[in-house]
């Protein structure tokens, strides 16, 4: 689509209202955060929207790259049609009425291209479908991207649309920091669990909000109470508020020997990266809080079976993924042949873990409260 590209100098002085666009999951709106840092350095003056679904909103409100965030209603989804059309245009007013001059859509649905063209932005970049999604919607943006198959992480493929515009950064950090208050909650929460202030925790988060993407509950039981007992370090137990996760770490929990704080269920999205900041290492599964310790700068130690490290693994250095070389993963099913487990991420053993646990800590903490070489 040959059209002025928005960095252009003739057309960037005009670009003062931005909407990027991510209905996705809390990772996803997370790892966007370096394609936010382009935008910001590209047009340093503008103001910076970004529309998340309902529920996410923690990844970005507060962020210095963030001026405001728009929430979707994803329960609106749930209305009969008649409803649910007059909640889904009701929204689509208000970014219209905004007045945005250039939107980004990082989603790649048919819903947020809709709203792109609503917004009726004079700039409008996405992917083009390649003929997914529904007919003539390549032609609802006025710049369209080349979806590539690079195999690169998530953070280089939300760059990448920008990129193709001219708009980049250097600066591929992920982050979110945490506020004053989150802190001082966490620092009350560890001192009624008797921890120290200058006590070592480590974060361990079992769960994910897909059970299939969990290990063994014995496994992490084990590792629990080999990093307490043999790293003499406090671990601190988070989990997701959903019922199901917080039944999954009680289980475990009851296998488990020694004390760890317990905080399933307990926290904010924010508060878990307070959590994760405190911690001197993280461990746990594919999932949301593996990506905000990442972004805190934790080392973290992650298992992962049936999603695939090259897009979704811990953003950064210091980190160790553990995998089993199946020749069917990373397959994205949801366990195999549908039964919500997954026998290559099962198939990981607790020593093997409590090996790469071992020796993260040891690299991470003093030499004298470094773990036991057992």
């Amino acid at each position: 689509m040959r059209m002025i590209p928005p960095n252009d100098p003739a057309i960037r002085p005009a670009i003062q209202k931005i909407l990027v666009i991510k209905l996705k999951h809390h990772g996803d709106v997370l790892l966007a955060v370096p394609s936010l840092r382009a935008l910001r350095e590209q047009y340093p003056r503008a103001e910076v929207t970004v529309l998340v679904n309902a529920g996410t909103e923690e990844m970005v409100e507060r962020h210095p790259l963030v001026d405001a965030v728009l929430a979707f209603p994803r329960q609106a989804l749930g209305f009969p049609f008649w409803r649910r059309l007059r909640e889904e245009f009701a929204f689509a007013r208000l970014i219209r009425r905004s007045g945005f001059d250039l939107v980004i859509d990082l989603s790649g649905g048919d819903r947020s291209a809709l709203f792109a063209l609503l917004s009726k932005a004079r700039c409008r970049m996405g992917y083009d479908p390649m003929g997914r999604g529904f007919f003539g919607k390549r032609l609802l943006f006025t710049h369209l991207g080349i979806p590539r198959v690079t195999g690169e992480h998530m953070v280089l493929q939300n760059l990448d649309l920008l990129r193709q515009f001219g708009i980049g950064t250097s600066d591929l950090r992920v982050t979110l920091p945490p506020t004053e208050e989150e802190e001082q909650w966490l620092a009350e929460r560890l001192r009624d669990a008797g921890v120290g202030e200058t006590e070592p925790v480590a974060q361990v988060h079992p769960t994910s909000r897909w059970l299939f993407k969990c290990w063994r509950d014995e496994g992490m039981a084990r590792v629990i109470d080999r990093i307490q007992r043999d790293g003499g370090v406090r671990v601190v137990v988070t989990s997701g508020p959903d019922g199901r996760e917080r039944d999954r770490v009680g289980r475990i929990l009851s296998l488990v020997g020694t004390a760890p704080v317990d905080l399933t269920g307990k926290t904010t999205i924010r508060q878990l990266m307070a959590v994760a900041r405190r911690a001197a290492l993280f461990f746990g599964v594919d999932s949301a809080p593996m990506h905000i310790a990442a972004a805190a700068g934790t080392p973290v130690v992650a298992l992962f079976g049936p999603s695939g490290e090259a897009l979704w693994g811990p953003w950064g250095e210091r980190h160790r993924v553990l995998t089993k070389p199946y020749p069917c993963r990373p397959c994205g099913r949801d366990g195999c042949e549908g039964s919500k487990r997954s026998l290559c991420l099962e198939a990981i053993t607790a020593e093997e873990v409590w090996e790469a646990v071992r020796e993260m800590l040891g690299a991470v903490l003093p030499a004298s409260v470094r773990p036991a070489c057992r």
